[in-house]
C-alpha cells in the first residue's frame, strides 16, 4: 500500500460507523417511538429522509474505499454534493419561517465537507 493509501481504511471504516449511526437515529426519528421523534426536536422532514437514505450511501461509499475501488471517489463526491443540495433546501426552509433544529446548520455542511475531502483524497489516491 502507498503512503498516500494508508489512510483508506481507517477512514472507510470510520464512514462505516457514521454511517450505520446515521442510518439508526435517522430511522428512529422516522419510525421509532412518539419519544424518540419528540427528542429529535425541530426536524425538517425532508432532510431527516435524505440523511436516512444517505446512511446506505454512506456504507457503500465506505466499502468502496476500504476496497480502494475507483469508485469510491465519485460515491463521496455525489453523497458530498448531495448534501450540499439538501443543505441548501434546509436553509430556504429556515429563511421561510420553519422552526428548524440549529444543529442541523451545522451537521449539513460538517458533512459535505467531509464527502467532499475524501472525495478530492481518493482521487488524489488513485
Amino acid at each position: 500500500m502507498s503512503p498516500s493509501a494508508r489512510w483508506t481504511r481507517p477512514v472507510a471504516i470510520a464512514a462505516g460507523i457514521f454511517g450505520l449511526m446515521t442510518i439508526v437515529s435517522g430511522g428512529l426519528v422516522l419510525f421509532g417511538p412518539p419519544q424518540a421523534q419528540a427528542a429529535a426536536g425541530h426536524v425538517v422532514r425532508f432532510v431527516v429522509v435524505f440523511n436516512f437514505a444517505a446512511g446506505f450511501a454512506y456504507l457503500a461509499g465506505a466499502w468502496a474505499l476500504f476496497v480502494r475501488q475507483p469508485a469510491a471517489r465519485g460515491i463521496a463526491l455525489a453523497i458530498g454534493l448531495a448534501t450540499l443540495a439538501v443543505f441548501a433546501a434546509f436553509i430556504v426552509t429556515a429563511l421561510s419561517g420553519t422552526p428548524v433544529e440549529p444543529r442541523t446548520a451545522l451537521a449539513l455542511p460538517f458533512r459535505a465537507a467531509i464527502w467532499l475531502a475524501i472525495a478530492w483524497l481518493a482521487g488524489r489516491a488513485t
